[in-house]
Formats: structure tokens, sequence, C-alpha cells
């Protein structure tokens, strides 16, 4: 049959199209909720029973039964994690005095703002998380650490929908995150009982961006923090605008250029550490422990950055890569970016539907596969000439790449953000390489 001789051509790469199954199963219960699932099983059970009519022995009967299962997957996976984190939430707006433990602190300097995670203590009628935005003012000159009890008087509401039809759910993330409420402090902020400041990872990671902030220039610490940290609140509105309109705005959050960076550095210095001692030299294959070191620094990286998506596939791939590099095979793959996505989708399934994944994930795919296109290898295969046609060989490589993620990512730009601009790819072509040789280095 010549779809069979099609898929049996094709049996490479049919291995791609399982992140594809597992995102269509999260889709369809994004769409319809866990009412969904009879139509889903009943859909799933027909494909199978085609399959074994036609004959299992058929790819394309296997394949079918693949896409069943991964469906299933998918929608199981965010169903779950639904469930897992159900709790009570707010449901109209509530005004009154409130104590609870502080789970999480979060700067927002650009807006003046405080921003906790507070676990209500039981008896008040409220969600047992919520979160609470105040000024220093409020708290005065208290010092207010993570695992402090605090009282105050609020005004709590449920969280927020879309604005319009298609448009940034919070409600949707603070179910996933499972904040029952949010509001702000009407008055001063009573500490019950105070702690001592923790080494817990988002405490260092606040002061981390503090100490940056403090000892860079005004109105370049707050994205040097970013660079390093991941924390953007701290950044001027007027700054954040230009970053996204000059098509730069990735460049502050936390992926795969930061993380190929620090994975970089630790590899290179990690090897000459290695190579100075004969014992180990001589008895131990140092790529392979300089790649285990470069993956500990990975994961360290990424936990101290907050681990959002793009972080976290980042993360992933730099491991796969660190794996195929010790196992001598070729690193860079679409193989790789769908490993990348099981992962996210099975663990995250929620982040799918948000910006970052899609243009996280297109972003990498299109690299991918421009690069490994013919015209492409032919254009960037090393070669004997001088130095300054490698350099503008090499430039125009990153321009033509830019612009196909633009084109790429233009269509996720405008659902999500109703802007976009062709124009950054020339933008990156300093950007890029001047934030991976020397900013992030230095």
């Amino acid at each position: 049959m010549a779809i069979d001789r099609r898929l049996e051509r094709e049996r490479e790469q049919l291995a791609l199209w399982l992140p594809v199954g597992i995102g269509s199963g999260i889709g369809i219960w994004q769409v319809t909720g866990d009412s969904g699932l009879v139509p889903l099983l009943i859909m799933s059970v027909s494909l199978v029973l085609f399959s074994v009519a036609i004959g299992l022995r058929r790819r394309l009967a296997r394949l079918l039964v693949i896409a069943a299962i991964t469906l299933i997957v998918g929608f199981a996976a965010i169903s779950l994690k639904s469930a897992s984190v159900a709790g009570p939430v707010l449901q109209k707006v509530w005004t009154g005095s409130l104590y609870g433990r502080v789970d999480k602190i979060e700067y927002m300097g650009a807006r003046g703002v405080i921003c906790l995670e507070i676990a209500t203590g039981e008896g008040q009628d409220l969600p047992p998380k919520i979160r609470l935005n105040l000024t220093q003012e409020q708290i005065g000159t208290a010092s207010l650490n993570v695992g402090a009890i605090i009282q105050v008087r609020a005004r709590l509401m449920p969280p927020n929908g879309p604005i319009l039809p298609g448009s940034y759910d919070f409600a949707r993330r603070a179910w996933f995150q499972q904040l029952g409420a949010t509001g702000r402090a009407l008055g001063p902020v009573a500490i019950v009982k105070s702690t001592a400041a923790s080494n817990s990872i988002p405490e260092v990671r606040n002061f981390l961006t503090q100490h940056i902030i403090a000892q860079m220039p005004k109105g370049t610490g707050e994205i040097g923090a970013a660079l390093i940290t991941g924390d953007q609140a701290n950044i001027d509105p007027v700054d954040a605008q230009a970053m996204r309109d000059s098509g730069m705005a990735h460049l502050l959050s936390i992926s795969g250029l930061h993380v190929t960076a620090v994975v970089g550095f630790l590899f290179v210095l990690a090897g000459r550490a290695f190579a100075l001692f004969p014992m180990v030299a001589l008895r131990y294959p140092v790529p392979l422990l300089a790649a285990g070191f470069s993956a500990l620094g990975a994961v360290a990286y990424t936990l101290l950055a907050g681990a959002e998506v793009p972080t976290v596939r980042s993360c992933i791939a730099a491991l796969l890569i660190l794996l195929a590099m010790a196992l001598g095979r070729e690193a860079l793959t679409l193989r790789l970016v769908s490993a990348g996505a099981i992962i996210v989708l099975l663990f995250w399934p929620e982040a799918m539907a948000g910006p970052s994944f899609q243009l996280s994930f297109a972003a990498v795919a299109t690299i991918v596969i421009l690069h490994e296109a013919g015209w492409m290898k032919r254009w960037t295969e090393r070669r004997d000439e001088a130095l300054i046609a490698r350099a503008l060989r090499a430039i125009v490589a990153l321009i033509v790449t830019g612009i196909a993620i633009e084109f790429i990512l233009a269509p996720i730009t405008l659902y999500h953000f109703h802007r976009t601009g062709m124009y950054s790819a020339f933008a990156n072509v300093m950007a890029i390489p001047l934030t991976t040789f020397l900013v992030m280095p230095a």
C-alpha cells in the first residue's frame, strides 16, 4: 500500500509525532475539560479497532494505535495534574484581617511592589494559598523573610480570567499554581513571628537579584539581574517595551542562550581542571567527567533561575546533548527537541497553552530543521578561506536563521501579544553574539 511505503521511508521520523499526539490530548482537555474523556475514549477505541481490522502488521495500523495511546496519555497527564492541584478558590471579593505563613517573596521593583505567597491559617474561610501585593512602607523597617507569620488587613478577589476571549488567562495559571485568591494589603503588616533569612533557592535568587541591581548603574542592573536570575519584575516598563519592540525580549528569559553559556563555560573549565591531574586524566575519560560536572551546573542554574518552562526545556536539552556527546552520538537533532517536549508535556502539561512553551519549542525546532537542510549545511561547513569570509558567512547564516525564526514565531506572537516585527532578525545579529560571548561570561 502506498501509505505503508511512505511511512516505511519516514520511519526514522515517526517518533517526532509522539509529542504531537500527547499535545493533542492536552489540547482536547484545554477545550473540553474532563467532559471530553468519553468522546476521546470512543475515538481512541475506534482507532484501535480500525487498526486491528486492517491488520496490526501494517505500519499504518501500528501508527494509529500509537496515536490513540498518546492522545489518552496527554489527556490523562493534564487531567491528573489538574486534579492533583485542585483546591478551594475564593468565589467573591473579600475584605478583612488575615494571618498566615510567608512561603515566597518576590520583589517587583518596577512597580514598587512586594508580592507574597501566603499559606493561610485554618478557621479563616479563605483558600489555603493566596497571593498578596504590598509595599515596603507597609512592612516598615522590619525584616520579612520566608517562613515568617504575618497578620494584615487585605482585600482579596478570585483570580482574574481573560479580559477578552483568547487573551491571557491568569485564572488558569493560578489554578495550577494552587493560588485561590489574589489581592493587596490595606494597612501595615504585623509580623507575628519572625524568622532568620534562609538559604533556600528563592531566597538566594532574591538576594542575588538585589545584589546585582545594587552593584550596577541604575537602569542597567535590572537587565543584568534578569540575564542571570531571570527576574524581570524590576525592569523599567519603558526598557521592557523597548526590548519587546526590538525583538530582543527573549534575551531576558532564561533559556537556551543562557544555559548554553553556563554549560559551555563549565564544560571547558572542568575539562581543563581535570586534565591537570594525571591520576584522573590517565584513568578516566575527561570529557565524560566534564559533561557530568556541566550537567550538575545546568540543573543548579535552572533551579536558581526559577525553573520556568524555557529554562527547564533548555536544561533538558543541555543534559541530552551532554549525554549524546558522552555516547559519541550526534547531539543536536529533532529527536532531542522531541524528547524535551515529551518531558515537559508529561510533567508540566499546563505549560502547552502558554507562549513560553510554544515560542521556545517552535524556535528551537526551526533552528534544527533549518541547519539540517542540505543547502544550509553546505553554506556553514568549514572550509579553507579567509577569516573575513568566514565571519561574513556566519553573519549571513545568523541573519537567515533569525528571519526563519521570526517567520515561524510571528503567528504565535500575534496571537498572544498582538504584535511582531521582522526587523528583529537583524538586531539579534549583534545582540546574540554580544550576549553569548561577552555579557553572559562577564
